[in-house]
């Protein structure tokens, strides 16, 4: 194969991952608590993208693109015939280094190109260390409520963040 047919080649798998991101992928921050940090809870950002057992090989493909993250078993006792998969990239270097710069120079078409922004600013208030006191880790929760569809971070309704005053 020609430099220019691997190009090529390169283009449409660049055109795949962003339509197939934008159908099925999820950026997502959430706050849980953890007694070993110093506010009693943690940021977690992590990008994900799920499917069946039949699909499996797309998120194989996008591990390998991606060169990162890990795919992990969702068993399911419902009504569906085959397991869930995830894609799922949580390491913050990853998140910075690989899935950030790719979604910044190939932008996504849907409104998760909105989300994705969000997601970022969230990493960056990571970077300035904001998610290490109540101030910005509450103004990280309300982001986190606009990503995940509307879903107020138990962080947000935690009593004692509730009572405790804005330093």
């Amino acid at each position: 194969m020609s430099s220019a047919d691997n190009q090529q080649e390169r283009l449409k798998t660049i055109g795949w991952v962003i339509g197939f991101v934008d159908g099925e992928g999820c950026f997502s921050v959430s706050i849980t608590r953890n007694k070993t940090t110093r506010l009693g809870w943690q940021v977690q950002p992590e990008f994900v993208v799920t499917q069946g057992e039949r699909s499996l090989e797309s998120l194989k493909i996008l591990e390998d693109f991606f060169e990162c993250g890990h795919i992990f078993v969702n068993r399911r006792y419902d009504n569906h015939t085959e397991n869930l998969y995830r894609f799922c990239v949580r390491s913050l270097s990853d998140l910075r280094e690989k899935i950030i710069p790719f979604f910044s120079k190939n932008q996504l078409k849907t409104s998760k190109k909105e989300v994705f922004k969000k997601f970022v600013k969230v990493l960056g208030m990571m970077e300035a260390n904001k998610h290490l006191n109540l101030k910005g880790i509450t103004e990280i929760a309300h982001i986190a409520k606009t990503i995940n569809r509307c879903k107020t971070p138990k962080f947000l309704k935690s009593s004692e963040t509730i009572r405790q005053p804005m330093n």
